[in-house]
């Protein structure tokens, strides 16, 4: 149970926001951390430096107006230097000379260096310990001071002041993380209640889902289920549809049967018996059509397009289906071709059908005519037929299943059209179908997609 629950967590959409934000903002935290870190640290060694310049500057003017009490002056100084114990107010080190070089004046602790330095700071190390120094010059050159603070107290006053700039960035990381969570907690909760809608919903309920409270990224997910409901809904439908005109349709040429094996059964005529026999084997072979063309459909309707789309030439496809009927004589050959994208199999049975159709409509000494139109962008595969036409108000509805045009005059299961309006559906082309003026019925596969060039 482990190892699922675990890879479900991987494949959270939470949790994958969760970690790519989180890993921005630690990023940025981090980035932001160090330069607030360096920048705090430079702010106050530049702090600290300005204090030795003021405290320079101080004892210069001290020293220029009381030379001669500069014992006194030291005295009490010392008394209000700061301690090491505090780092905001470090201690300062300092020596008073003239502008030869000989001192005047020192602090206890300020260590032992030529006064004549260069005007200016600078790092030096002196009995191990690291001193940050200033050298200033009176204006009239006759004094000199000299103020060193000690850098590891420095360095410490300079970190304290970082890390206390940084700490409120430390402390606010896990607050924001928390609220970031909760807000994509709150921002997939339409989701979460899309899923527990679906998952609650029936197995017959196939009604589209609302989509008021689904964000706009989630849109095309739900756009996709409800495509998918109503897929599945017409399958459905279809389904029942052809099982209840399939039981309907098989009802009758089973009876028939039942009616004309009794036949046989009772009469002790030969020719009454001989012409039940022959009713039978009709009625048999009129069942397997019909068993052959509901199988056909069944395969056809899951389908969403042609198992195989390969350049076919109509004027070939033509030609073979013509060569296996007895009746090719009565058959009109195409004048043209044209090579089309589609499934030679399934194009094979179309034509089949159409050709079918128009030879039981037509009569035994009239012709059916095969004709291809080929253009830039589409192409056409008509068959007329010298037969009665159908009348106007039936057009519309040929091409349902089990529905007859002229029902009663041909022997037919109304699902030849059907499975033709099917094949060319899923070709993107159309099923038309028209009364001739000369008479008969014009029946096209149309917007058949022609190759390129």
């Amino acid at each position: 149970m482990k190892p699922a629950i675990t890879s479900r967590r991987v494949h959270s959409l939470r949790w994958r926001l969760l970690a790519a934000i989180g890993a921005i903002v630690l990023t940025t935290w981090l980035l932001t951390g160090w330069f607030s870190y360096t920048k705090a640290q430079h702010e106050a060694e530049e702090l600290m430096d300005g204090s030795l310049a003021q405290t320079a500057r101080l004892l210069l003017a001290i020293t220029h107006d009381n030379e001669d009490d500069l014992a006194d002056i030291v005295a009490r100084l010392e008394t209000v230097r700061g301690t090491e114990d505090n780092i905001y107010e470090p201690p300062l080190e300092f020596q008073i000379g003239l502008g030869d070089g000989s001192i005047l004046a020192r602090s206890p602790d300020a260590p032992e260096l030529p006064i004549l330095g260069v005007a200016d700071y600078s790092d030096i190390i002196r009995h191990d310990a690291a001193w940050r120094v200033l050298n200033r010059v009176s204006e009239d050159g006759r004094y000199r001071v000299q103020v060193a603070q000690a850098i590891g107290l420095r360095d410490r006053a300079a970190l304290e002041v970082a890390v206390q700039t940084v700490l409120p960035l430390i402390l606010i990381v896990p607050v924001l993380i928390l609220f970031i969570y909760l807000s994509i907690r709150r921002t997939l909760r339409p989701l979460e209640q899309l899923a527990d809608e679906v998952a609650a919903r029936s197995p017959d309920n196939l009604a589209p889902l609302a989509s008021r409270r689904v964000p706009t990224e989630a849109q095309p997910l739900l756009n996709a289920i409800n495509r998918l409901f109503r897929r599945v809904e017409r399958t459905l439908d279809n389904e029942r549809r052809f099982t209840a005109d399939a039981a309907h349709e098989l009802r009758t040429p089973l009876a028939a049967l039942k009616v004309q094996t009794q036949v046989a059964r009772l009469s002790g005529d030969s020719p009454v018996r001989e012409h039940a026999l022959q009713q039978i084997e009709v009625g048999v072979d009129r069942a397997g059509r019909l068993v052959e063309q509901l199988l056909r459909l069944a395969r056809l309707d899951p389908l969403n397009q042609p198992p195989h789309t390969v350049p076919v030439d109509l004027g070939r496809l033509v030609n073979e289906a013509v060569a296996a009927l007895p009746e090719r004589d009565r058959i009109v050959l195409p004048a043209t071709s044209a090579v089309v994208l589609g499934d030679p199999d399934l194009l094979q049975i179309a034509l089949r059908n159409l050709i079918d159709n128009a030879l039981r409509y037509t009569a035994p000494d009239r012709t059916v005519e095969i004709v291809i139109d080929s253009g830039v962008d589409n192409c056409a595969l008509t068959v007329n037929d010298h037969g009665p036409g159908v009348p106007e108000s039936m057009l519309a509805r040929l091409g349902e299943r089990f529905f007859r045009g002229q029902p009663g005059k041909t022997e037919g299961n109304g699902l030849g059209l059907a499975i033709v309006a099917r094949i060319a559906e899923l070709h993107a082309a159309r099923l038309r179908l028209a009364n001739r003026p000369q008479g008969g019925l014009s029946v096209s596969l149309q917007n058949l997609r022609p190759t390129a060039g």
